[in-house]
C-alpha cells in the first residue's frame, strides 16, 4: 500500500508540474528572421529613414547640378553612414583623405603610363596592394583611407583610359560626388543628433562603468577561488578593446574637449592590467597552496568592496569616496606586511621555520593584493579624469595594437595579383564592360583585403549583391521607365532603400547590405539625359557579379586566410616579445605590452565563434599566460631599476632575466631557473636585515612566482619549436 501511494503521489506531483507545450505555427522560425524588416527596432528605422532621405537628396542635387554618375553620390551616403555619428564624421573625414590621395595617385599613374597597359594595370595592382598592406598595419577608419584611396586610384584611371587628356576633370568629378555626399550625410544626420556632446560623454561614463564594474566582479570571484572566474575574465579583454574603439568616436561627436577621451583610454588600459594582476594572484595562490587565515580576512573585505563598487560609481560625488576607501584597503595591505615583518624580527622563531616561510608567504601575498588595489584606484581616478575637462591637462595615451606583418604582406600581394588579373583578362578579352569589371574588382579587394578573413565577408557581399540585382531589375524594367520626375522617382527607391538600412543595422545581414546599398544605385543608373537600357543594365549586372566572384576566388585560392598560421605567428611574436621585454633599454611600457596582448587575444577571441574548440580555448590560456608573464618580467626590471637589492639578491634576478632573454620555451630551463631563483631570495631575505630591501625582496618572489608557475602551467603552448595542439583535440 505505501508503494501505491507513493506511485500515486509521484503521478500528481509530474501532472502538477507539467506544462503543455508550445505549438508554434509553421513558418514561425522564419518570420522570427525576418523580425529586423517587418518590426524593426527604433533605432534601426531611424537609421534607414534618415539614411535614406540624406542618399535621396544627394541624388537630386547630383541631378540637379547635371554630374555625368550621379548615381555615386547617394553610393557614397550609405558606405559613409554609421550606427553612431561620431563613426560616421570619423569615416567622413578619412574618406576625404582617402580620396584626395587616391584622385593624385591616378593623375600620376595616367601621367606616367599613357598608352602603356602591360605596365599601367600591375602599377595600378603595385598601388592597391601597398594600400592593403599598410591599411593592415592600423585601425579604425584609418585603415578604410588606406584601402580607399587605393580603389579611388582605380576608379578614377579606368575612367580615364578612353580620355586621359580629361584625367585631372575625371578626378575632380569623382571627388564632387563624394563630397555631396558627405554633404548629405553630416546635414540629414545632423537633424537627428540632439545633445550629442552630453550623450557622448554619457556613453563613455557607462562603457568604462561597465569595464570598471565587470572587472572588479572578476577580480572578487578570482579571489574567492572561482575557478570559472577565470574563464569569465577572459572575455573582457575583447569587450575592452571594442570599447577603446568606440572612444575615439565619442571624443568626435564630444566637439571641442580636452583629453577626457586620453583619460578614459588610460582607464581601459589599468582595467587591462588589472585583470592580468587578478590572474597573477591567482597563480600566487595556487603556488603557495592554502593562504593564511590574515590574508583569508583582508580578501574578504576586498571582495565585500569589489561587489559593491557597481553601484558606488554611479553617481560623481561617491567616486573620491572610493579612491578613499581603497586607500584604506592599500593601507591594511601594508600593515599586514609590516605586521608580519615586525613577528620576524622579534626572535620568536628561528630563520628557517616553516613559521618564518608562512610569514613571507602572507607578505607575499599582501604586497601583490596591495599592487592589485593600486591598479584599481588607478582605473579610477583615470575614470574620473574623463568625466569633466581639467584646465591645463596635457595628458596623452593610445595603446599599442598587433601588428602581423606578415598578413599585411599577404593582403597586399593578393589585392596586386587580383587587379593585375583582371586588367590581363579585359586585355585578353577586350570585353566592354571589362573595365567596369576591373573597377569592381579594386572596390571589393579594397573593402575586403584588411579582414581577418576576407572570405567570409565576401561571400555575404555577393549575396548582397544578387539582391540588389534582383531588386534594381524590377526598378529598371517594370517600374523605373514610366516616371520622368524626381518625386516619382524618390518614390520608387524609398522603400527598397530603407530595407537596405534595415538590413544594414541587422547583424547577421548588415555584410550582405553593404553591398545591397552600395550597388543598388549604381544598377539603377538614374540619369537626366536618358534611362538605362536593358542590354546596358544586364552587361553592368553581369559584370558586377563576375568582379565580386573573381575577387572571393582570389581570396579562396590565393593565399588564403588560415587560423591557424595565424595562431602560429602569434605564439612566435610572444616568444620573441618576451625576450625583447627581458632584455629591452629602456624597460617597455606596461601600457603597451597590455594593449599588442589584448588586440592579439580579441583576435583568438573572434576566430574561435561561439563555441571555441579545446585548441583555442588553450590558445586563449596560452597567451593569457604570456601576457601575464611578460607583466611581472617589467615588474622584475622595474624592481632591479630601484637599485634597492643588495648584490647577492640581483644576482639571481638577472640569471633569470638573461635566461628569459634567450627563451624558446623548451626543456623548461627558463622555470627551473626561476624557482632556482625564488629559492635563493627566500634564503636571502632571511638573513637581511634592511626593512626596505626585505620589502623590495618580497615583491620580487612575488614576480618569480607568477613567472615560473605560468611557465610550468603553460609549458606546451609557450615551445614555439612545433606546432600546438591538444592531445585527443
Amino acid at each position: 500500500m505505501p508503494v501505491a501511494q507513493s506511485s500515486v503521489s509521484a503521478l500528481l506531483l509530474r501532472l502538477s508540474l507539467w506544462r503543455p507545450r508550445t505549438i508554434r505555427p509553421p513558418g514561425h522560425d522564419r518570420l522570427n528572421r525576418l523580425k529586423w524588416l517587418y518590426a524593426p527596432k527604433a533605432d534601426a528605422l531611424g537609421f534607414a529613414i534618415r539614411t535614406t532621405v540624406a542618399a535621396l537628396l544627394a541624388l537630386v542635387v547630383a541631378l540637379w547640378m547635371e554630374l555625368d554618375s550621379p548615381q555615386w553620390a547617394p553610393m557614397t551616403v550609405w558606405i559613409v553612414a554609421q550606427g553612431s555619428r561620431g563613426e560616421s564624421l570619423s569615416k567622413a573625414r578619412w574618406r576625404l583623405v582617402g580620396t584626395a590621395v587616391g584622385a593624385v595617385s591616378a593623375v600620376a599613374l595616367i601621367a606616367a603610363f599613357p598608352q602603356a597597359p602591360w605596365l599601367f594595370f600591375p602599377a595600378i595592382g603595385i598601388w592597391i596592394g601597398l594600400c592593403c598592406g599598410l591599411a593592415t598595419l592600423v585601425r579604425n577608419f584609418r585603415s578604410y583611407a588606406l584601402v580607399l584611396s587605393g580603389y579611388t586610384c582605380a576608379i578614377i584611371a579606368l575612367d580615364a583610359i578612353r580620355s586621359p587628356d580629361d584625367v585631372f576633370m575625371i578626378a575632380m568629378s569623382r571627388s564632387t560626388y563624394i563630397i555631396l555626399g558627405l554633404v548629405c550625410e553630416s546635414l540629414i544626420a545632423g537633424l537627428f543628433s540632439h545633445n550629442l556632446a552630453q550623450t557622448a560623454r554619457r556613453n563613455i561614463r557607462e562603457k568604462l562603468q561597465t569595464a570598471l564594474s565587470s572587472a572588479s566582479v572578476a577580480i572578487a570571484d578570482l579571489l574567492a577561488g572561482d575557478e570559472q572566474a577565470f574563464v569569465r575574465s577572459r572575455a573582457l579583454f575583447g569587450a575592452l578593446l571594442s570599447i577603446n574603439d568606440q572612444i575615439e568616436f565619442s571624443e568626435i561627436e564630444m566637439g571641442p574637449h580636452g583629453h577626457e577621451g586620453d583619460h578614459a583610454r588610460a582607464a581601459l588600459a589599468a582595467v587591462s592590467v588589472l585583470l592580468s594582476r587578478g590572474l597573477g594572484m591567482t597563480a600566487r595562490m595556487k603556488a603557495l597552496g592554502a593562504p593564511p587565515q590574515a590574508f583569508v580576512e583582508t580578501s574578504l573585505l576586498v571582495r565585500t568592496f569589489l561587489l559593491a563598487l557597481a553601484p558606488r560609481l554611479q553617481n560623481d560625488d561617491d567616486v573620491p569616496l572610493v579612491i578613499e576607501d581603497l586607500r584604506s584597503l592599500r593601507a591594511v595591505c601594508r600593515q599586514q606586511v609590516v605586521n608580519a615583518l615586525t613577528e620576524e624580527a622579534n626572535g620568536q622563531h628561528p630563520p628557517a621555520s616553516p613559521e618564518i616561510q608562512a610569514l613571507l608567504d602572507l607578505r607575499i601575498l599582501h604586497s601583490a593584493l596591495e599592487e592589485l588595489l593600486a591598479e584599481l584606484q588607478q582605473a579610477i581616478e583615470e575614470f574620473d579624469a574623463s568625466q569633466h575637462t581639467i584646465r591645463g591637462d596635457h595628458f596623452h595615451f593610445r595603446l599599442q595594437s598587433h601588428r602581423d606583418l606578415k598578413e599585411a604582406a599577404h593582403n597586399g600581394i593578393r589585392a596586386a595579383i587580383a587587379i593585375t588579373s583582371a586588367g590581363l583578362i579585359w586585355e585578353v578579352t577586350s570585353w566592354p564592360n571589362g573595365l567596369g569589371f576591373i573597377t569592381m574588382v579594386a572596390v571589393t579587394c579594397g573593402l575586403f583585403a584588411t579582414r581577418e578573413n576576407p572570405v567570409v565577408g565576401t561571400m555575404n557581399f555577393l549575396r548582397g549583391a544578387v539582391w540588389a540585382v534582383g531588386v534594381s531589375f524590377v526598378l529598371v524594367m517594370l517600374i523605373l521607365p514610366r516616371p520622368a520626375e524626381y518625386e516619382m522617382l524618390a518614390a520608387c527607391l524609398t522603400l527598397p532603400m530603407i530595407a537596405g538600412g534595415l538590413a544594414t543595422r541587422n547583424p547577421a545581414t548588415a555584410g550582405a547590405a553593404a553591398a545591397y546599398t552600395l550597388f543598388l544605385p549604381n544598377l539603377v543608373g538614374p540619369s537626366n539625359q536618358g534611362r538605362l537600357n536593358e542590354i546596358a543594365y544586364f552587361n553592368a549586372s553581369f559584370a558586377l557579379l563576375c568582379s565580386i566572384g573573381f575577387a572571393v576566388l582570389i581570396f579562396r585560392t590565393i593565399l588564403p586566410f588560415d587560423s591557424a598560421d595565424e595562431r602560429w605567428r602569434m605564439r612566435n611574436r610572444n616568444l620573441h616579445d618576451l625576450r625583447h621585454l627581458a632584455s629591452a633599454t629602456p624597460v617597455p611600457h606596461v601600457r603597451d605590452w597590455i594593449g599588442r596582448n589584448t588586440d592579439r587575444f580579441s583576435r583568438l577571441i573572434r576566430h574561435a565563434g561561439p563555441t571555441p574548440t579545446p585548441t583555442i580555448e588553450a590558445y586563449l590560456q596560452g597567451t593569457l599566460s604570456a601576457m601575464t608573464i611578460g607583466l611581472n618580467i617589467i615588474r622584475l626590471r622595474t624592481v632591479l631599476a630601484r637599485d634597492q637589492l643588495p648584490l647577492q639578491a640581483r644576482r639571481p634576478l638577472l640569471l633569470v632575466l638573461g635566461r628569459m632573454a634567450q627563451f624558446t620555451g623548451r626543456y623548461g630551463r627558463t622555470a627551473r631557473t626561476a624557482r632556482a631563483a625564488t629559492a635563493s631570495l627566500r634564503r636571502i631575505e632571511a638573513r637581511e636585515t634592511n626593512i626596505s630591501a626585505r620589502i623590495e625582496m618580497t615583491r620580487a618572489i612575488a614576480y618569480l612566482l607568477v613567472i615560473s608557475y605560468e611557465l610550468d602551467a603553460n609549458a606546451a603552448f609557450l615551445d614555439a619549436s612545433r606546432p600546438y595542439r591538444l592531445t585527443g583535440a
